[in-house]
């Protein structure tokens, strides 16, 4: 499959899963505009990367997800400089814990302007070229807690149970342009973020590294095996193709069966 002719643009994309999306696109031969937080130095590292290894133009925007102006900016520059956006990835997501009586109005207001309003922003403001191309991919990053709850994560479960109802509204509404919506929904992914996590726990609660992993992180998940970004990017790139082209609208499970029950 090729998307040498494609241009995207990835939401959240300087680490993690975010980033193996922007690679395993440019993989493919897709023009991609990365976005998100970070030192400058190690951003410009990681775009220089995708351009040398892949051969493709790879822009950086600096857009803040909580700003709706700096949003639509970025998909409007996007299609300046590229020529248009055919494939949107919402990737960008933020996270606190707090029982409900306790959690932060500003930690709610943030987390949901985040994790689900700048999908709003960018889908609003990227429909319409895709249509007028009658062409178009859009994946959004939800969550295993976009089909189930955790306790303490009030925020984090509506945005993503959100994020889930906006991308069939999307779908429903792009369907006759041949223009897809879907979301991908991870469950506990392995990334740098995850494994910093590792030896506060294992002092907290007094556990081996091992036993953190399986009894604490992973103990939703059958499997007891985390999901690799690269597993994520690679769904992405196949909904990215024509044999998904009747995949929309769907919500799709990887999670190892933590939502299987």
């Amino acid at each position: 499959m090729s998307l040498s002719k494609r241009n995207a643009v990835v939401t959240g994309s300087t680490s993690g899963i975010g980033l193996a999306y922007a690679r395993a696109l440019a993989k493919e031969g897709a023009n991609v505009v990365i976005n998100g937080l970070g030192a400058a130095s190690d951003i410009e590292k990681e775009r220089a990367a995708i351009e040398t290894e892949f051969g493709v133009t790879c822009l950086y925007d600096a857009a803040d997800m909580l700003k709706p102006a700096e949003i639509t900016g970025m998909i409007a520059n996007a299609e300046a400089k590229l020529g248009s956006v055919d494939i949107l990835v919402n990737n960008a997501g933020i996270q606190y814990v707090s029982p409900i009586e306790d959690f932060p109005v500003e930690k709610w207001d943030q987390i949901i302007g985040v994790d689900l309003s700048s999908a709003f922003h960018t889908i609003r403001a990227a429909a319409l070229g895709m249509k007028a191309r009658k062409w178009g991919r859009i994946i959004n990053t939800a969550s295993a807690h976009s089909r189930v709850a955790s306790p303490f994560k009030a925020a984090y479960v509506a945005a993503k149970h959100g994020i889930a109802g906006l991308n069939k509204v999307v779908a429903l509404e792009l369907a006759a342009y041949g223009v897809t919506s879907n979301c991908i929904s991870p469950g506990y992914v392995w990334t740098p973020l995850v494994e910093k996590q590792i030896p506060d726990t294992m002092k907290a609660r007094n556990l081996t590294r091992e036993q953190v992993i399986h009894d604490v992180l992973l103990e939703a998940q059958p499997t007891k095996e985390f999901v690799t970004v690269e597993q994520v990017a690679a769904l992405a790139v196949f909904l990215c193709s024509d044999a998904a082209s009747q995949i929309t609208g769907a919500n799709i499970s990887m999670d190892g069966g933590w939502t299987a029950g």
